[in-house]
C-alpha cells in the first residue's frame, strides 16, 4: 500500500528555524513508521520560492530574487541531514520542471471556465503574501499573524472562482469528517467555508519573480496557487525517468495553522477545478510559542524575529534528543511553550535517565547474569499484560497523526519497566542460586519489554534505538515485531553505551 507525505514548502526569505524543524520531524516520524509497516513510502518536503516577500528581502539585500532563494534554500537542504529524516524528495519552485507542471495544471483550471479577469482592491500582508478578508484582519488594520500595518493595493488581476466551489467543499466536510484534523481545525476551516467564499486573486501584474500565466504572459501565478501545486508536481520529476503520480497520488499533508485556509479550503478547490483527487487528509498542528521579555507567549517566527535555532539545539544535545522533545514536550496539534532549559528537562528526566538507563542496566545485567545472552526461557506473563493492544493502539494514533498520544503510551511502557527492575531487583537474585530461574525469567522479560518499546521508538529517536537494538542483539525493525513475545531470545547481548550521555 502507497503512503505519501508532505511537510508544506518552506519560505526561502530567511533562514529555517526550529518551527521548520517541527514540522519536517512530524512528517519524518510518520514516514518511518509507516516504512516499519512495509509500506510504499514517499516523503516530500521543499522550498516555496516566488512572490513578493522574496523579491522585497532580495531587494533589501541587493541580490537577485534567484540569488537570495539558491542561499536560503541549501539552507533548509542542511536541516534535513541535521534532523535526520528520510524525505524522498527535496523540491525548489524555482526548478524549471514544477513551473512547467503548474502551467500545464493552471491552463486546465483556465480552460474548465473557472478563471476571469477583474480589478482588485483590498488590504494585503507583504509577509503572508495574502489580501485578508473582513474576518482576518486586526486592530488598526494590521495583520493579526505578523502584527504589521496591512498595504491597501489595487491592480488589475486574474480572479479564480472559489466561490463556485462553495457547495462542493461544504459537502466535502460533511462526508469526510476527517479530511482535516485536529476536530478543531476541521472547524474552523469549515466555519470560514460557510462564512461565504469570495473569488481570490489568481495572479500579479506588478512581480516579475513568479511562474508566467501561460495565457496571459503579462502576469505571474500569485505565490499561493504556484507554491500549493508543488505536492502534485513534484510526483512527476522525482525520479528521473519515472512519473510516481498514480503510484502515490493523493498525499497527506502536515503543516501548520498559520496556512490553514490556503491548504484547507483553496488547496481542494483548485483540485476540483482541475479534475484531480482531492488529498488524503490534512493535519494542523499548532505554533511552538517563545516567551518574551514580559512573559507573554507568541508564535515563533522569523519576522517576528524571536526564534530558536535548532542546530544549536542539536549541537548540544544531539538529533534524537531534537526530535524527541518536539513530539513530547507539545501535543502535535496545539499550541505550546518551549524553552532551552525543557529541552534540558526532558533530555535529562527522560531520554537519559527513563530510557537510556533502562537500556544500560538491561543489557548489562543480561550479559553480565546470563553469558551474554538473552535467556530462552518462559516469559513473565505479568509485565505481558502491561504490553497487551500496545502495538494496535500506537498504529492507531499514528494513523490519525497523534504523534505524542502515541509516544506517551510508549513512554508509559518505558516507565513500566523502570518499575519492573525495581520491583524484581535481578541484581538481588543473582546473589542466590535457587533464584536462578527466576533470574532468568526476569532478564528476558527485561529485554524482551526493552526491544518492544525500542522498535516502537524507531521513527522518534532513531540514532538511539539503533544502538539499543544492536546491543540487545536483535537488529530487526518492522513494525509487526514490536510484540511482546515476539522474539524467542537467545541472541548474544552486549551492555550497550550510554545512549544519551550528559552535554557539554
Amino acid at each position: 500500500m502507497a503512503y505519501y507525505v508532505t511537510t508544506p514548502i518552506y519560505y526561502v526569505n530567511a533562514a529555517p528555524h526550529l518551527g521548520h524543524a517541527y514540522t519536517t520531524i512530524g512528517a519524518d516520524i510518520l514516514a518511518r513508521h509507516m516504512r516499519q509497516r512495509g509500506e510504499d513510502v514517499f516523503f516530500l518536503t521543499g522550498t516555496d520560492e516566488h512572490g513578493e516577500p522574496v523579491a522585497q528581502a532580495a531587494e533589501k539585500l541587493g541580490v537577485t530574487p534567484k540569488e537570495l532563494a539558491d542561499k536560503n534554500a541549501e539552507r533548509f537542504l542542511a536541516l534535513g541531514p541535521r534532523l535526520n529524516t528520510t524525505n524522498d524528495f527535496f523540491i525548489r519552485t524555482s526548478d524549471p520542471r514544477h513551473k512547467r507542471r503548474v502551467q500545464d495544471v493552471m491552463q486546465r483550471i483556465h480552460d474548465n471556465g473557472y478563471t476571469y479577469k477583474d480589478q482588485y482592491e483590498g488590504l494585503y500582508c507583504p509577509r503572508c503574501a495574502d489580501f485578508k478578508t473582513g474576518q482576518e484582519i486586526g486592530p488598526g488594520d494590521t495583520c493579526p499573524i505578523h502584527k504589521i500595518p496591512l498595504e491597501h493595493q489595487s491592480e488589475e488581476n486574474w480572479f479564480f472562482k472559489l466561490s463556485a466551489f462553495q457547495e462542493k467543499l461544504e459537502a466535502l466536510y460533511a462526508d469526510r469528517p476527517g479530511f482535516v484534523a485536529p476536530t478543531s481545525r476541521y472547524n474552523e476551516a469549515l466555519s470560514f467555508i460557510k462564512s461565504g467564499l469570495n473569488d481570490v486573486s489568481l495572479s500579479r501584474s506588478k512581480l516579475t519573480w513568479g511562474v508566467e500565466v501561460p495565457w496571459d504572459e503579462g502576469h505571474v501565478f500569485y505565490v499561493w496557487f504556484d507554491a500549493l501545486l508543488n505536492y502534485y508536481t513534484a510526483l512527476s520529476f522525482a525520479r528521473e525517468g519515472e512519473d510516481l503520480t498514480e503510484r502515490f497520488w493523493p498525499a497527506f499533508h502536515i503543516l501548520g495553522k498559520d496556512i490553514l485556509k490556503f491548504h484547507a479550503v483553496f488547496w481542494p478547490a483548485m483540485l476540483m477545478a482541475a479534475d484531480l483527487e482531492l488529498p488524503e487528509g490534512l493535519f494542523i498542528h499548532g505554533f511552538l510559542l517563545m516567551k518574551d521579555e514580559s512573559g507573554a507567549e507568541h508564535k515563533m517566527s522569523k519576522s517576528l524575529g524571536n526564534v530558536l535555532d535548532p542546530f544549536e539545539v542539536i549541537d548540544r544535545f544531539g538529533t534524537d534528543a531534537l526530535r524527541f522533545y518536539c513530539a513530547r514536550e507539545v501535543t502535535f496539534g496545539q499550541d505550546g511553550g518551549v524553552s532551552v532549559s525543557g529541552f534540558a528537562e526532558r533530555y535529562t528526566s527522560e531520554l537519559a535517565n527513563d530510557y537510556g538507563n533502562l537500556a544500560s542496566r538491561a543489557t548489562n545485567m543480561v550479559a553480565r547474569y546470563c553469558d551474554g545472552a538473552a535467556p530462552t526461557v518462559e516469559l513473565d506473563p505479568e509485565l505481558g499484560k502491561d504490553f497487551d493492544g500496545l502495538l494496535d493502539e500506537v498504529k492507531g494514533l499514528l494513523d490519525k497523526a497523534e504523534l505524542t498520544q502515541a509516544l506517551d503510551r510508549i513512554w508509559q511502557r518505558v516507565r513500566r519497566l523502570n518499575r519492573y527492575v525495581e520491583e524484581t531487583t535481578p541484581w538481588a537474585l543473582a546473589k542466590d542460586e535457587a533464584q536462578t530461574e527466576r533470574l532468568h525469567m526476569v532478564l528476558r522479560s527485561l529485554a524482551e519489554g526493552l526491544r518492544v518499546v525500542t522498535v516502537l521508538l524507531v521513527p522518534y529517536i532513531p540514532e538511539a534505538t539503533e544502538k539499543a537494538l544492536a546491543a540487545l542483539g536483535t537488529p530487526e525493525t518492522a513494525l509487526d515485531t514490536a510484540v511482546y513475545g515476539g522474539h524467542p531470545g537467545g541472541q548474544p547481548v552486549v551492555k550497550v553505551a550510554p545512549l544519551f550521555p550528559k552535554p557539554e
